[in-house]
């Protein structure tokens, strides 16, 4: 759809949107969303740079530390701060999304969604030097870009990836991040006799670049591997020196609740790998109620130790309130973001 709402939309698609409490002017603001840029804690002294070499203004948002706008046709590729990393492009209301999480130091992250990869990358500014980030996503290519991402920004240095089934996925956070497995692997032990990860390298098998390249002229087909396959994992992940059958060991509920993930994105199975006192942020691009109140009234139904959780950062969001209390709704018309939908769910004790 152009926008153009000079021809009246059909009258099948007006009551959709009535059903859904949209205002079919929201149609019309798409062209008017800004490009909105992230820059990397640390990275503000390269504001004017920026700007020269975009030749426009960067518009400071307000209501998000570290976000900017700037026109929607401006290219910022090849500026020399995002060719070095230290912009990145991110949605506002992607950008809101991650902030309802409330990130602390030493949290253990899991995003159960995690390509393309900005909210990942901003997870990652976030979480510093502590804690831990586990991306999932079960197209193979789309988290390739993630990684992608992730190196180029220098982000991934306690993140690991998974190409798995997000509502399947099982695997407990890695909550040691010393050097002890390195020592061993240094001095103790013979590399031939010991099968664990090493350092990650983007070097494959023949093997693997030959499934690489069959996966790449077949991208419509999304990956079905009933195990989760480990794509990449940074220094301080936890990972190196870890035996393989130990990184694949899968957590019981009672596990989760104590040593499960401090925060995270998806719901029914995401919520299951929430440690008692975790939060989740369940979060989507649409804008249709059967996909965000009814999802999450069914949820809470079924899920009594879920509760959902007042957004306290959102007080001064350009936002409304969605249908269900607590609730939040981003659109092009009132924030001037693509639509968003986010819900944020405390896990209590059982």
């Amino acid at each position: 759809m152009d926008g153009d709402l000079s021809m009246p939309l059909p009258k099948a698609f007006l009551d959709f949107l009535e059903e859904n409490g949209l205002d079919a002017s929201i149609y019309a603001a798409r062209d008017s969303i800004p490009r909105y840029i992230r820059i990397k804690p640390g990275g503000e002294s390269q504001i004017p740079e920026v700007e020269m070499e975009i030749k426009c203004k960067l518009e400071n948002i307000v209501w998000l530390p570290g976000f900017f706008a700037i026109p929607a046709h401006i290219q910022i590729a090849s500026s020399k701060a995002y060719q070095e990393g230290k912009i990145y492009g991110i949605d506002a209301a992607s950008g809101a999304a991650v902030m309802s999480l409330d990130i602390s130091p030493g949290d253990h992250v899991l995003d159960l969604c995690a390509a393309p990869g900005a909210k990942l990358c901003m997870l990652s500014d976030l979480l510093g030097n502590s804690g831990s980030l586990t991306g999932v996503d079960v197209a193979k290519h789309r988290l390739a870009a993630c990684r992608s991402m992730l190196q180029k920004y220098s982000l991934g240095d306690r993140c690991r990836l998974f190409v798995a089934d997000g509502s399947t996925f099982s695997l407990l956070p890695l909550r040691v991040h010393t050097d002890s497995r390195l020592e061993m692997l240094r001095n103790d032990m013979c590399e031939e006799k010991i099968d664990v990860f090493r350092e990650w390298t983007s070097r494959r098998s023949w093997k693997e670049r030959k499934m690489a390249a069959k996966a790449r002229n077949n991208l419509h087909v999304i990956s079905v591997n009933t195990e989760p396959e480990l794509i990449f994992y940074g220094q301080q992940s936890g990972v190196i020196g870890l035996s393989k059958s130990k990184l694949f060991e899968s957590g019981c509920s009672s596990e989760a609740s104590k040593l499960g993930y401090d925060k995270l994105k998806l719901l029914t199975n995401g919520f299951k790998l929430l440690k008692t006192g975790g939060s989740l942020v369940y979060s989507t691009c649409s804008l249709t109620v059967a996909q965000n109140e009814d999802v999450v009234d069914q949820f809470l139904s079924e899920n009594p130790s879920a509760e959902l959780q007042e957004i306290n950062a959102a007080k001064n969001w350009p936002c409304r309130s969605g249908g269900i209390p607590k609730t939040l709704r981003f659109d092009p018309l009132v924030s001037r973001t693509s639509g968003l939908f986010i819900a944020k769910f405390v896990k209590l004790s059982t």
